[in-house]
């Protein structure tokens, strides 16, 4: 017996059927043996009898008071008539692993008694009808694991108590119409991994007392709208892992009491906005795997009794804000608890944040005070700072924003991505991404050019570097922006998720947003990456945006990713060139370091000077000079034989007017 539900979902009745029945009972059983005649081979407590895997051909003659009969895992290949019509007493026969075969029409005759019967994990391709007639108390039929193709309503003649009937893993095509009408009482029927194609409203009519339907695992492609309205105390129907590409509107109107519902693993490609509102006792819907492109609060509002909720994305969730168990649990990138769900990535947030704001400002004031002999390359990089000083920007907001919604985010999950400080955010990403990338391609270009033609006056002026910049800046912002313009045609598309970044495209995907999407990521930015590699590697860009490319490739094939990978893409990968362009561009050149170094060595030659200077002690010498006369004109001619700048002997004598002024 097969029970799927998830850890903790109790829902539906599997769980509680096989704590009630699913179960043998050997407390009351003692270790006597109560019948009289049996194969020596075969284990015997009381008028029970077990012979599992002791290589019978034929059922065992044994005592007409038996109530048990396991026959497990031996070699039984037929039924011929009347083998069981002397144990008139049985109540539970098990046959499983036997390759029968054959079953001979009559072959459980006179089983008035009989309570379950398996069968399962032979080899039995049909059944005749009526070869279970004289079985008017059997509850449980277990046909698992057979090669049974077809079978006809007339086969379950006589199973007036019939409560589970089980075929599992059989090779069934069609399920014939008023499969019911024989067992009046069946609660439960499972045909989970046949080959069912097709159901009609009939299969299913008269199946009043029906309370668990298992069609998992079929090739069912459609579901009539009729087909369940008279299953009115059904409690849980699962038509998981099928081919259904469209329910029908009202195909769960009539399904009052339905508690779970699976429609995971299915092709579906539209739900109505309404088509759960009758299942008012729902507790558990699984549509896991299921793209959902026109998913609102609204499809999941009436089923209050709805307690766990399986879908493929982790967003959904934030239109079911009443269910009290939803997965996914995260995206990779947010949680319901928090728009930035792990740890460390929120520290590498705010690491990077630091590091590309900071790092860039530094970078843009240094070049700013140092004096450049090529003021077009430095108005370049400051440009480019600029531009990735704007990401740094976008992870410090980002960093904000899950503080503002820690513990509560699935509140204001939908909220988020749909609002407007989300779309600015990922303008601004979107703005330094593209601006940085076009850039360092215009910078590439313009030392390639240099390299190769030296002797060639063809580097642009301070004119035509004002007029490239800008224009990069307005391509840039032209990117950035173009996707507010039509909602209809781009979608959501800075609001796919938490961070607001489209990286990832997926089906639910507008068209529009999905090729703007490409043609950005795998076309101008693709571009520009085999300009840099074929004119010089940089591995910070090979780093950055090869898993970029990576992904979007990936998507562009609907492979699915872990989410936990374009987590980190988003928030370490995607920014670091814009964290270490000012080291790369600035902070290692040969032009910064010399700088530096004077810098330093003019500082420490000035501490010198003054550290001589103020430690001097004033006194008046025996001759009416004082000390600090005699000092600042040592110094000066010190310094005048060292070859000093006649300006530093001045800051001396300034130095000494300062310390004359002390001592008067």
């Amino acid at each position: 017996m097969y029970a799927y539900t998830h850890q903790g979902d109790n829902s539906g009745w599997a769980n509680i059927f096989d704590m009630v029945h699913g179960k043998p009972n050997y407390l009351d059983l003692s270790e006597e043996c109560c019948l009289h005649q049996y194969p020596e081979s075969c284990d015997c407590i009381e008028t029970e009898l077990e012979c599992v895997d002791v290589n019978l051909k034929s059922v065992p003659l044994v005592s007409s008071n038996v109530t048990l009969l396991s026959l497990k895992h031996n070699q039984i290949h037929a039924l011929p008539d009347e083998v069981f019509s002397r144990y008139t007493e049985v109540k539970k026969i098990f046959l499983q692993h036997n390759c029968i075969q054959t079953i001979s029409r009559k072959a459980f005759f006179g089983l008035y008694k009989l309570q379950k019967l398996y069968l399962s994990h032979n080899c039995i391709t049909s059944l005749k009808p009526g070869i279970f007639r004289d079985l008017h108390k059997l509850k449980w039929l277990i046909l698992d694991d057979n090669p049974i193709v077809k079978i006809s309503q007339k086969l379950f003649t006589g199973l007036k108590s019939l409560f589970f009937l089980s075929m599992i893993n059989n090779s069934l095509v069609t399920l014939p119409g008023k499969i019911c009408t024989q067992m009046p009482l069946i609660n439960w029927m499972d045909f989970e991994g046949n080959h069912i194609k097709a159901l009609t409203n009939a299969t299913f009519l008269e199946c009043n007392a029906l309370t668990v339907l298992c069609l998992r695992g079929n090739q069912i492609h459609f579901v009539p709208e009729k087909t369940f309205s008279s299953l009115k105390h059904l409690g849980e129907l699962d038509l998981s892992k099928n081919i259904i590409t469209e329910l029908p509107h009202y195909i769960f109107k009539d399904l009052k009491y339905l508690q779970k519902l699976n429609l995971s693993f299915n092709s579906l490609s539209h739900l109505y906005e309404d088509q759960f509102e009758s299942l008012q006792q729902l507790q558990s819907l699984d549509l896991e795997t299921i793209e959902i492109p026109n998913i609102n609060a609204r499809m999941f509002q009436p089923l209050r009794n709805l307690s766990h909720m399986y879908f493929k994305k982790f967003r959904y969730c934030s239109y079911a804000l009443h269910v009290r168990i939803c997965t996914p649990l995260t995206d990779g990138i947010s949680s319901f608890e928090d728009l930035l769900a792990n740890n460390v990535l929120r520290v590498f947030l705010w690491v990077i944040a630091c590091i590309t704001c900071f790092g860039n400002l530094f970078v843009i004031g240094m070049r700013s005070f140092i004096r450049a002999e090529n003021k077009t390359h430095t108005m370049s990089i400051k440009m480019l700072c600029c531009a990735d000083c704007l990401m740094g920007v976008y992870l410090f907001f980002i960093g904000i924003f899950d503080v503002k919604y820690r513990g509560e985010y699935k509140k204001y999950a939908v909220l988020w991505m749909e609002s407007l400080p989300c779309h600015i955010m990922g303008f601004l990403a979107m703005l330094s991404t593209e601006v940085s990338v076009l850039l360092l391609t215009y910078l590439t270009l313009e030392k390639y050019l240099v390299i190769v033609f030296p002797f060639s006056n063809i580097r642009p002026g301070k004119h035509q570097t004002v007029i490239i910049l800008v224009s990069i800046w307005i391509i840039g912002f032209v990117i950035a922006i173009i996707p507010f313009g039509d909602e209809d045609f781009f979608g959501n598309y800075y609001g796919k998720n938490g961070v607001c970044f489209p990286l990832y495209s997926d089906q639910t995907e507008e068209i529009g947003g999905k090729g703007y999407s490409f043609g950005i990521f795998l076309g101008v930015n693709l571009l520009a990456f085999i300009i840099i590699v074929f004119s010089y590697v940089i591995f910070t860009d090979a780093i950055c945006w090869i898993p970029v490319f990576v992904i979007k490739i990936l998507s562009l094939f609907q492979v699915e990713i872990l989410d936990t990978v374009t987590s980190w893409i988003v928030i370490f990968i995607l920014p670091i060139n814009s964290a270490l362009n000012p080291i790369l561009y600035t902070l290692t050149t040969t032009v910064f370091k010399e700088k530096l170094k004077q810098f330093l060595h003019s500082h420490r030659r000035r501490v010198a000077w003054l550290r001589n200077l103020f430690h001097l002690v004033p006194y008046v010498s025996p001759l009416g000079f004082s000390a600090r006369e005699k000092t600042v004109s040592n110094l000066s001619l010190t310094l005048s034989f060292d070859g000093q700048h006649p300006a530093n002997i001045q800051a001396v004598k300034d130095a000494g007017f300062v310390l004359e002024n002390n001592v008067s």
